[in-house]
């Protein structure tokens, strides 16, 4: 019995050196979570035949646990790595179905897809028309890479003060005769095909408190509207302050809004120098993908050339009752199996959820080799010692044999 057992301690030893071999080999791997070696003592005879002098026949392996404990997040500045700092695992899809990683070291496909190094799918729940995420169903998370779509420019707000005490010009209003109008500000606007075109409104005075707001684009009248004040300098008519124009079509296919709005609710009739404040508009050129930002709770935002900007979708995560029950597939991977239960589906930075942080990877959490080490010394001396035991045993053994002989 004795070279049994010291034989399943050999065994069980080098059992716990396998497993502190993976952990410390693996000290460098993103996202890898450390294993311990369980073992339990071993009786050759059932527990209803136990005594109190009954001797155990040796040890055996019964589980490697796997130690989910966090691993500390290093700064890598990478648009597309992430780390979750607290409870969760990110979902990937690889065609066969969902896994689970602690690995966010994603990188972009040729196709725009975000996928893992071994080329599984990043899942993230869907925008919807009406605004927020669909967290009924999963997609594949890709960038749009192509270009922002274009939109011309419809509406104009002006945010500007007219001097009271300008006087009325003599001259007939020309773009080309100063003498013919009081003020002038120049501000872009944009055709349907993102286009940048040059517009200009002259404001004319025609009477007190009464002014002409004529808008020109790339020199070309888009129309005259009036514009006339209360004795307090507010602005009385049009009483929605929208001025409507109707602009001259661009020669190279694009179009411009027609109607286009020019909104003065805000623009003054005081007795100071003309202030042409500002003049927002709604249009915007087409624009290529700049950055992605990813928030804390998963949102993952595409912004623009254009200072456009894009909600792609929100990141999925998921947790398990029991994360012991997970099994390994390989590549940072688990997937779910009865004993872990299935996956509780949420959002980063909600309920038992940690947070996503950006631009960070999750280091191994056996990085830090000492604990490994120790270990290791500790097995190899189990594993001397039982080898120590097996050949006592065999000088024992073979005593015996001689003495026998010898009688």
């Amino acid at each position: 019995m004795a070279l049994n057992q010291a034989l399943s301690g050999i065994n069980a030893a080098e059992d716990q050196l396998n497993v502190i071999s993976n952990n410390i080999a693996n000290a460098g791997t993103v996202g890898f979570k450390g294993s311990t070696a369980q073992f339990a003592e071993v009786y050759a005879v059932t527990g209803l035949n136990l005594s109190s002098s009954t001797v155990g026949s040796g040890a055996e392996l019964t589980d490697v646990e796997q130690q989910f404990t966090q691993g500390d997040l290093e700064t890598t500045n990478g648009s597309l790595d992430m780390a979750i700092s607290g409870n969760g695992f990110f979902v990937v899809n690889n065609g066969s179905g969902n896994q689970y990683t602690r690995d966010g070291a994603f990188q972009e496909n040729a196709n725009g897809f975000v996928t893992t190094a071994s080329g599984a799918y990043l899942q993230v729940y869907p925008p919807t028309t009406a605004g927020g995420f669909n967290t009924s169903t999963l997609t594949n998370l890709q960038l749009n890479t192509a270009q922002s779509a274009a939109t011309p420019t419809s509406t104009i707000n002006a945010n500007s003060n007219l001097d009271a005490e300008d006087t009325v010009p003599t001259d007939p209003f020309s773009t080309t005769d100063t003498n013919s109008y009081n003020n002038a500000s120049t501000f872009s606007v944009y055709d349907s095909q993102g286009g940048t075109h040059s517009a200009t409104v002259y404001y004319v005075k025609t009477g007190n408190n009464t002014w002409n707001a004529n808008l020109y684009i790339d020199g070309n009248s888009a129309g005259t509207a009036t514009m006339t004040f209360n004795s307090a300098g507010a602005l009385v008519t049009p009483a929605n302050g929208d001025l409507s124009f109707t602009p001259t079509q661009p020669t190279n296919g694009a179009t411009f809004p027609s109607p286009m709005t020019m909104n003065v609710t805000n623009t003054t009739q005081f007795g100071t120098a003309y202030a042409p404040g500002t003049f927002n508009q709604n249009g915007f050129a087409a624009g290529v993908l700049q950055n992605v930002e990813i928030g804390t709770d998963g949102i993952v935002t595409a912004i623009y050339s254009n200072n456009q900007t894009t909600q792609l979708g929100q990141i999925a995560v998921a947790n398990f009752s029991n994360q012991q029950g997970l099994q390994q597939v390989g590549n940072n991977d688990w997937v779910a199996t009865q004993s872990s239960g299935q996956a509780v589906m949420g959002t980063a930075s909600t309920g038992q959820f940690g947070d996503i942080e950006q631009g960070q990877l999750e280091t191994s959490n056996t990085s830090d080799t000492t604990a490994q080490l120790v270990n290791m010394i500790q097995a190899q001396q189990d594993y001397e010692a039982n080898s120590q035991m097996l050949g006592t045993v065999s000088s024992l053994d073979q005593a015996l044999f001689s003495a026998v002989d010898r009688s």
